[in-house]
């Protein structure tokens, strides 16, 4: 059981931060139409990107097309508008999980995925279920440490779903634990969705957390966040390390 500490760990960003967020990801995407041109970096392995609460292939697609210009094999998680899990969240992963696999097997390489938000949950839990198929985790402004409360997602969830999809209990003791991949965690403490602090990775050998200043709704077109999704996936398989301050900064 979770300690009253522990829920009042997390609180949901300001309402200010939140009636800014609309504006704020125009901005992130009008930076990122003036932003140069990636430089192809990639080694053409696959990517899965999953999109966030509410999201569908067209809000992604900008982040897409960037990586498939960085020279990588970009593929849209094909489940459609994410209005959350259907039915049992195990068995609903399953579909998800075959996709992996089947990628994994078509291209001969291991898939890195990609979670924008709840897309970040989905992403974590393949990367658990199949590591065998899965080369590296980023997620952008993942609550997982914060996933009942602390964001202001669970009310649009509720709308979406009409209380037809439920989370195990045990969900946010789940996710919680880092999947035994590379894994980064791209945050924001300006984030007017979910409590950045929900975000945070334990550092180990494997995993980081890396601070932007994005919204939440921009994070998949803010220049800076797209330049460190390409160095993360341009690693060379086996070979991850963590990102240093010039490289998220955008210096050579």
């Amino acid at each position: 059981m979770q300690t009253t500490q522990a829920l009042t760990a997390f609180r949901a960003p300001s309402l200010g931060l939140l009636a800014t967020e609309p504006l704020r990801a125009a901005l992130d995407y009008c930076a990122s139409r003036v932003a140069s041109v990636p430089k192809p970096q990639g080694d053409g392995h696959p990517v899965i990107v999953y999109p966030g609460l509410g999201g569908g292939a067209i809000t992604t697609s900008h982040l897409r097309r960037f990586l498939k210009d960085c020279n990588f094999s970009v593929h849209d998680w094909e489940g459609g508008v994410n209005t959350g899990p259907e039915g049992v969240f195990d068995d609903w992963l399953g579909s998800l999980e075959e996709r992996v696999q089947q990628l994994h097997a078509l291209h001969g390489r291991k898939v890195s995925l990609i979670g924008w938000s709840l897309g970040g949950v989905y992403a974590r839990e393949l990367a658990k279920r199949s590591p065998q198929s899965v080369r590296q985790v980023i997620t952008l402004g993942t609550p997982f440490n914060a996933l009942a409360h602390g964001n202001h997602a669970g009310t649009v969830f509720k709308i979406l779903n009409r209380d037809r999809a439920h989370l195990p209990p045990d969900m946010q003791e789940r996710i919680s634990d880092c999947p035994p991949v590379p894994t980064t965690s791209v945050y924001s403490k300006s984030d007017g969705i979910v409590c950045w602090q929900g975000c945070i990775e334990k550092r180990g050998p494997a995993s980081e957390s890396v601070e932007v200043h994005a919204s939440h709704l921009g994070m998949v077109t803010h220049p800076q966040v797209l330049r460190i999704i390409a160095n993360r996936l341009a690693q060379p398989e086996g070979t991850w390390r963590p990102l240093k301050r010039r490289e998220r900064l955008g210096r050579a």
